[in-house]
């Protein structure tokens, strides 16, 4: 073990699974994009309880670890809205600000680096495509199904590399 703690790690995604995103999909509706106005907005996501309960009951036995599609220039705000929110600390994996590759293959990168030191408890994520291909990797996944999301979201996510 390369970690001190030795306790198993839960990944939790942000959007759609901790920060509800509707108020900000909007940004997504039209092309271009208005993706400095979806991130700019970000601050103001309220939390899902349900995402809430599951990190917080998580963390009684995990560290805690969020893996977000969000772009690392995001990283004080994502910092900033985790602390309001109460919720328990943990490493933020974010992706390069210039990475385009869909959020599954961003994210299972980071979750076979994370491990090789550590035994991963759960990914918590709402990309259904994320979920799939981690369940393949051999990882158990909870599909973060508590809201809905746009099309406009769903294809950042799976074809833009946004988020």
């Amino acid at each position: 073990m390369t970690e001190s703690s030795g306790r198993p790690i839960a990944v939790f995604d942000l959007d759609n699974t901790l920060a509800d995103t509707a108020h900000r999909q909007r940004f997504l509706q039209n092309r271009p994009r208005d993706w400095a106005g979806f991130f700019a907005a970000a601050p103001q996501d309220p939390p899902i309880a349900q995402g809430v309960a599951l990190v917080e009951e998580s963390a009684r036995e995990c560290d805690i670890v969020y893996l977000t599609g969000r772009p690392e220039r995001c990283r004080r705000d994502t910092l900033d809205w985790l602390a309001a929110q109460g919720l328990p600390q943990g490493r933020v994996f974010m992706r390069a600000d210039a990475d385009r590759r869909p959020a599954r293959h961003t994210k299972l990168e980071i979750l076979r680096r994370l491990a090789r030191d550590r035994e991963i408890r759960v990914l918590v994520d709402d990309d259904e495509l994320v979920c799939d291909d981690a369940e393949r990797a051999g990882f158990t996944v909870v599909r973060a199904r508590w809201v809905s999301r746009s099309a406009a979201l769903t294809d950042a996510q799976n074809h833009e590399g946004r988020t």
